[in-house]
């Protein structure tokens, strides 16, 4: 997420305007009870004062890689490399400025993926995926375009080809978007919109509220290929991967939870280097002074037979998905909680409540409008 000089951003109007996507698909999906959080361990915190915006991590033998988000400071504006106590340890510069670097993932040779997708106002002609080969000094630049016009991102995943997929931080349904060919520095490559996804409806405490539990702010692919995982402001996604198929796993298959409550504003998530476990990070920008950004792990969720959640959403041409384990003890199958006795009629209540609010905003705008023309 961009920040602009002098303000906190968080989510911002972007954030608040996709309600007017969520609507529509509100009332499809039940609302479960709270997923019972296992508590993280700390790992470590990050001490240098460049890292307070960090929008994307992946584990390494040695430590952690991060990136910044979009920041007016030069010195921000890096790949930082850390050891295992969270220690910057060295940084690799970029050869021109990006714009928004909102993720990081690194493939089965350990060259360094950052997705450079951020557009909170959806404006960018092009978005751009910087690569970091092994033992090289600088990233290259590959540009790529939507077929649909601009979106905001801020999750990438690789697949078991090694080819990237976006995912688009959209309320409601997610685009899924992959390039149509191979990357090729100093060129643009279109995408194709190659799915969409609906994430289940949680309850998790979060710093915005409803919002936070529909906005895709990060993902992982795990060591082994076998798994990807998907991360908004509350909650961490973990769905099985067949045959290397992320798309497929993302449009057809059934998630495992893990709460990940009230993160200042958690926009990063890896796998550790063994696969075990969850690893998250999360900005402090515009915390309390002495507050660090902090490396916390958490247990993966175990699989457990579940049915397939309401309001899941494959892409067009896909068969019907087969029941794929979701839920665990410390993170439940997102299901319609059977304590809430009413579902239907939470659901309902919300959709109502939702389009309550999306009705509220569009007045707003139309009185901002208007009071700029009689001016």
């Amino acid at each position: 997420m961009t920040r602009r000089a002098g303000t906190r951003a968080r989510a911002g109007w972007p954030a608040l305007l996709a309600v007017l996507t969520i609507v529509p698909g509100v009332a499809a999906v039940a609302f479960p009870g709270p997923a019972r959080a296992a508590a993280p361990t700390t790992v470590c915190q990050i001490r240098d004062e460049r890292l307070t915006e960090i929008s994307g991590m992946v584990a390494t033998d040695s430590g952690f890689v991060l990136v910044n988000d979009g920041s007016d400071e030069a010195s921000r504006r890096r790949i930082f490399f850390l050891d295992a106590r969270c220690a910057v340890v060295r940084t690799v510069a970029f050869p021109s400025r990006p714009r928004d670097t909102e993720d990081l993932a690194v493939g089965a040779d350990g060259t360094i993926w950052v997705a450079d997708l951020g557009d909170n106002d959806r404006t960018r002609s092009t978005v751009a995926l910087w690569k970091l080969a092994p033992g090289a000094r600088r990233p290259v630049l590959h540009r790529l375009t939507y077929p649909d016009g601009p979106h905001d991102a801020e999750a990438l995943l690789l697949g078991g080809d090694g080819r990237p997929v976006v995912v688009t931080k959209q309320g409601g349904e997610a685009g899924l978007y992959v390039p149509t060919g191979p990357l090729r520095a100093g060129a643009t490559v279109p995408l194709t919109r190659a799915g969409q996804l609906r994430l289940p409806s949680t309850t998790t405490a979060n710093p915005y509220s409803f919002f936070g539990r529909r906005l895709v702010t990060g993902g992982a692919t795990a060591p082994d290929g076998r798994r990807v995982v998907l991360r908004t402001y509350a909650d961490a996604f973990e769905f099985d991967v067949t045959d290397g198929d992320v798309v497929a796993a993302l449009t057809g298959g059934t998630p495992r939870v893990v709460a990940l409550p009230d993160e200042p504003q958690g926009e990063s998530i890896t796998y550790s280097r063994d696969g075990r476990s969850l690893l998250t990070v999360s900005e402090t920008a515009g915390q309390p002074p002495g507050t660090r950004p902090t490396v916390l792990r958490y247990a993966r969720p175990q699989p457990s037979a579940t049915p397939s959640p309401a309001g899941s959403s494959p892409s067009a041409g896909s068969p019907p998905a087969p029941a794929v384990s979701g839920g665990s003890s410390s993170a439940p199958s997102v299901a319609a909680d059977p304590r809430a006795g009413g579902g239907g009629v939470r659901s309902l209540l919300l959709g109502v409540g939702g389009i309550g609010v999306g009705l509220l905003m569009i007045a707003l705008v139309a009185v901002g409008r208007a009071r700029r023309t009689r001016r």
